[in-house]
């Protein structure tokens, strides 16, 4: 699970540095104003979407809905720079991060939903330590080389490479799914 979640965030990397330059030079009346407007649109629908989605997912036994709801958007957040080829207008811009705000407010909680029932008894600060660390060194070096590489590559071959590292990602998590648990899953008690 954390590669698939360093192969998304470190595409995500690639770009986020580099979106409001994209704004600017190639989308028609982009300034810093709709820059912020999509950086806006992004965290505010996923936050506000994230808490009932999430709620909904813990009403349902198993875990087999969140294994879907991590599928789901882990793919349409990787669609979500191919959008980015195509958008000239802000309002296109705003559309793509409401889809990647959805994609990030299923993915989110369900990922860790299942990480968190499947971390080893005596190990959860040091597996919550290693998934935030491998995204914290991931981010940085796609921060660090997403700029010179939208430089020699452009922007279209970037927004392609991140959905590709997206779609890497969801590939991923098809391998966990022999470990998903399909019912709650109830540990039987010791006779006494």
């Amino acid at each position: 699970m954390i590669f698939s979640d360093l192969a998304l965030l470190f595409g995500w990397g690639l770009v986020t540095p580099i979106l409001a330059i994209f704004i600017v030079q190639n989308i028609k009346g982009g300034d810093a104003q709709v820059a912020g407007i999509a950086v806006g649109i992004y965290w505010l629908v996923k936050s506000i979407l994230q808490v009932p989605l999430a709620n909904w997912l813990d009403k349902i036994e198993g875990e087999i809905d969140d294994y879907y709801a991590l599928i789901s958007g882990t793919l349409l957040a990787s669609l979500v720079p191919l959008g980015f080829i195509f958008a000239s207008l802000p309002w296109h811009m705003y559309a793509l991060q409401g889809v990647h705000s959805l994609g990030m407010a299923l993915a989110i909680p369900s990922w860790a939903a299942i990480f968190t029932r499947h971390i080893e008894d005596g190990k959860e600060a040091l597996s919550w330590s290693l998934d935030s660390s491998a995204l914290g060194v991931g981010t940085g070096v796609a921060g660090i080389i997403g700029g010179s590489l939208v430089e020699v590559v452009g922007f279209n071959s970037l927004f392609v490479g991140v959905s590709v590292l997206g779609l890497i990602a969801t590939l991923i998590l098809l391998l966990i799914r022999k470990d998903i648990i399909p019912k709650k899953h109830v540990f039987p008690m010791p006779k006494p």
